[in-house]
């Protein structure tokens, strides 16, 4: 039996004290990726500080959550682990605990850390769509979220660029996690635009040009490639909309053709080993032929960084895999696998079950630019659609799949009553 959620929607209670807990909430979740170079540059601190104040940000905002939720229970827990993408994310997050008994880790306190971490991001969310209205809550973590990735994105226009022209820190910021926030929050963005729930158009664009700026090419490619499905899907968007956008597309394309010819001469020339097409074969190849050293569970959580060796003649170290699939399999062996294709199938056959139409094109646009990037470029704890957006975008899913199981209902009711 699907939860119904429609039916919270309508309690009296509509607002609650956890909106402003959630624009906090969703804000740090995209800020956090430039705490460490904050904490450096700006304030004289060594990395570990800009690290551990972040674990202690997560912690305080687990509490302050536990706080204003206490009492106040909406949606049962268990009714929300009744979305078989849940219950993939919660395996995915007590297998994950499980693999510190034998993960190979450079300092098990630091990877228990982090841990923990990832849980209370995943138990701050649950927390808040338990005790609040799902609508309101995910507004207001994605406009937290959105401008907490626009706060990113403008520190990351004022900071001196790359020695390869990108935007970001040599050592502290990679212009692929400054992409990524920018692109997670355009769709959130656009999201919200959709469902006339926002006004977020100037945002919008502000986080689309900073994708670009930062030459980040996996994430600009799965950007594209999810935009690209969405405008010939979508049906919703008129064709002089569509013509419009792939205008203004190519505008701003051409403003940045300068900048995108010098990039690819020095991505040519002198770029770092570890970024290249080479490097990243390089890189998939030892992970893969480690990973079948230990094939069934894995190296386990965080087995990566300061434990791989360095890459080519610039020392690369990576902190994963840079192809999510590899990641899971070196993690956590073929458990890991089936983790991964759990998450993402289940959350397939969830958008699968949506009526044709915006919201089905949308969520599939989403999870196949998830999916691309995936392909090049993963996350070092999560997944790359972390378990507290798996939880909110779920009972989104569910709550579009419900409105649209009723509108036949209201149909055949009001035509009995006229």
């Amino acid at each position: 039996m699907s939860p119904n959620i429609d039916s919270l929607e309508n309690d009296p209670r509509s607002k609650s004290s956890v909106g402003g807990v959630a624009s906090a909430v969703g804000f740090y979740f995209a800020f956090r990726v430039i705490t460490v170079l904050v904490s450096v540059r700006i304030f004289g601190a060594d990395p570990q500080t800009g690290t551990v104040i972040n674990i202690a940000l997560d912690c305080f905002l687990l509490l302050a959550t536990a706080f204003c939720a206490i009492g106040q229970v909406r949606y049962p827990f268990r009714k929300m682990t009744k979305l078989t993408s849940i219950r993939w994310a919660l395996l995915f997050l007590g297998f994950s605990c499980c693999s510190l008994l034998w993960s190979s880790t450079a300092s098990l306190p630091d990877s228990l850390a982090y841990w923990c971490a990832m849980a209370a991001d995943f138990a701050i969310v649950v927390m808040l769509l338990r005790a609040g209205p799902l609508l309101d809550v995910s507004d207001s973590l994605m406009k937290g979220f959105i401008w907490g990735a626009c706060t990113v994105a403008i520190i990351a226009w004022l900071m001196p660029a790359q020695s390869d022209l990108r935007l970001g820190d040599d050592e502290l910021l990679g212009p692929n996690q400054i992409g990524y926030v920018c692109a997670f929050a355009f769709f959130f963005a656009q999201y919200l635009i959709r469902e006339k729930r926002a006004k977020l158009g100037t945002l919008a664009v502000v986080l689309a040009v900073t994708l670009l700026r930062t030459l980040s090419k996996t994430t600009i490619a799965a950007f594209l490639v999810g935009e690209g499905f969405l405008l010939i899907r979508d049906k919703s968007i008129s064709r002089r909309s569509k013509i419009l956008i792939t205008v203004a597309a190519a505008a701003v394309v051409t403003i940045f053709s300068g900048l995108l010819a010098s990039y690819y001469d020095i991505y040519s020339n002198a770029g770092n080993q570890s970024e290249t097409l080479t490097g990243r074969l390089g890189i998939w190849a030892y992970f893969l032929a480690e990973a079948i050293q230990q094939p069934w569970i894995g190296h386990g959580f965080n087995s990566a960084w300061k434990v791989i060796p360095p890459f080519g003649v610039d020392q690369f170290e990576a902190a994963h895999a840079h192809n999510e699939l590899i990641q899971q399999f070196y993690a956590y062996g073929l458990v890991g696998v089936c983790l991964f294709a759990g998450i993402y199938w289940s959350l397939y056959r969830h958008i699968h079950r949506l009526m044709r139409g915006p919201r089905k094109a949308f969520f599939l646009a989403f999870l196949m630019f998830i999916l691309v990037r995936g392909m090049a470029d993963t996350e070092r704890f999560d997944i790359s659609l972390p378990l507290w957006g798996i939880v909110m975008i779920s009972l989104l899913i569910e709550h579009a799949h419900i409105a649209e199981e009723q509108v036949p209902q209201t149909i055949v009711v009001s035509g009995s009553l006229s």
